[in-house]
């Protein structure tokens, strides 16, 4: 199932006159042709990038008088039907392995930090270094930016230690970016604030845009399929120029490679921790994640949703199931929803919205990935995306069957819309899976691991 790029026969110079001297098709070069000299795009594992999405505080699970999960899909392999708290994945459950009975061990089960601490690295005390990191530093390497790690108010009240899931190696984190602003800088070289086009709208300038259309859309049969993802989401871009000129229809919403934006519209420093700011801020980041990801910035990537025993204000989320102005109700204080699952108490009720929201963001990330092409199919069937939380049940901090889901294809190396049960097996086995995916053939990856979990590789 290895797919490697075929290095097109272009020489730097007939590159450049394909593009034109025309000055929109310039961002595009200077991304591609940097793609052509390296080995990034070299993908000998199938799978192309890794998204890790965490949240916060666990879910329900297990109870403590023993019920079982309410987060665990029922049925068959295939057929199975999804719970209240994964509703959201109901129309992505063929994008998506579900996986029960992972373990983490029992070496601080009970604890947020614990669980936290292992969730990435797969070692007790987080004495190793986090799968993302070893992934960035090994398929990723030829990337411009080996790694992204970006939190939403993932540092607030000055967090950090074992807040932080991404180990950088034994004992040692490091922060993510909370402020997508200057993540977008960052990556992309300038600020999210400009609409990275215009024109004057007459015949003359629409006429050069057509034409710098047509020798791209000539260009794209000499590409290999990495190439011609990046110089469709480029001709996109210019399309969408080309409509704004002629007043055909406004600009939408999905940025581009030379277009790149995300939404911080009323966001800045002073308001960057206001609850009500979270979905967007969210929201932002995730835009900026998949967008660094497609025009090839990056292929390894963690988001963190605040933090574990998070204090984050979930009431006031505007326009959710949970939103309540007068009353607070915070994700660590619902998580501990007592011993059973008892739809009469407010946090129980409560944290089964937060959690049905924390998994619609995760859905919306899948959307995000499907909604951009990549060589035979969509950026999603070439992606490996976990979904992850530093405990089972909020309530009693297990760290047994742990809620973790795989979405993505991995290239091909990933047999998705099937539902997995394990037994039992350390977590770590997941984690050498995703190695696996992504071409490293690592023995195990942290405490106990055997080698990938059976049966999810193909």
């Amino acid at each position: 199932m290895t797919q490697r790029l075929k290095r097109p026969n272009l020489s730097r110079r007939s590159f450049i006159r394909a593009v034109g001297g025309a000055a929109l098709a310039l961002p595009f070069y200077e991304l591609a042709y940097r793609g052509l000299r390296s080995s990034f795009a070299d993908v000998s594992g199938g799978a192309r990038r890794l998204i890790v999405f965490y949240f916060p505080d666990g879910v329900a699970g297990p109870s403590a008088d023993g019920s079982p999960s309410v987060w665990d899909p029922t049925g068959p392999e295939r057929g199975f039907t999804l719970p209240e708290q994964l509703e959201a994945l109901n129309p992505w459950k063929d994008h998506v392995v579900f996986l029960k009975g992972l373990s983490m061990g029992g070496t601080d089960s009970g604890s947020h930090p614990g669980g936290a601490k292992k969730l990435l690295t797969g070692v007790d005390g987080g004495n190793g270094e986090s799968i993302d990191r070893f992934l960035a530093r090994t398929a990723g390497a030829g990337a411009p930016h080996r790694h992204l790690f970006l939190g939403a108010m993932a540092n607030q009240n000055s967090a950090s230690g074992d807040k932080h899931i991404s180990y950088l190696s034994p004992g040692t984190t490091a922060p993510p970016e909370d402020k997508p602003w200057q993540a977008f800088e960052r990556i992309f070289g300038k600020k999210p604030d400009g609409s990275g086009g215009g024109g004057s709208g007459d015949d003359t300038d629409a006429s050069i845009i057509d034409a710098v259309l047509g020798d791209l859309s000539d260009l794209r049969g000499k590409l290999g399929d990495t190439e011609k993802s990046k110089l469709d989401l480029h001709l996109e871009g210019l399309r969408e120029v080309e409509r704004r000129i002629k007043g055909m229809a406004p600009m939408p919403t999905p940025g581009t490679c030379d277009m790149p934006r995300i939404d911080v519209a009323g966001i800045d420093d002073k308001n960057a921790y206001d609850p009500a700011l979270f979905p967007k801020l969210l929201r932002a980041q995730t835009d900026l994640m998949v967008q660094a990801m497609a025009c090839g910035l990056s292929q390894v990537g963690v988001l963190q949703c605040s933090m574990h025993t998070s204090e984050l204000i979930m009431s006031r989320f505007p326009g959710t199931e949970m939103y309540d102005p007068g009353f607070d109700m915070r994700s660590h204080q619902a998580s501990h929803y007592g011993p059973s699952h008892d739809k009469s108490k407010r946090e129980y009720r409560d944290y089964l919205l937060q959690r049905r929201w924390f998994v619609s963001q995760f859905a919306y990330l899948l959307e995000q990935l499907k909604a951009r092409p990549e060589g035979d199919g969509t950026m999603l069937d070439y992606s490996v995306v976990l979904l992850c939380s530093e405990v089972s049940d909020g309530n009693t901090h297990s760290h047994d069957n742990m809620p973790f889901l795989l979405a993505g294809r991995g290239g091909g190396t990933i047999v998705p819309g099937r539902l997995l049960n394990y037994s039992g097996r350390r977590h770590g086995d997941l984690l050498c899976s995703i190695a696996h995916s992504m071409g490293q053939r690592v023995a195990g990856y942290g405490q106990g691991s055997s080698g990938p979990l059976p049966g999810l590789l193909k």
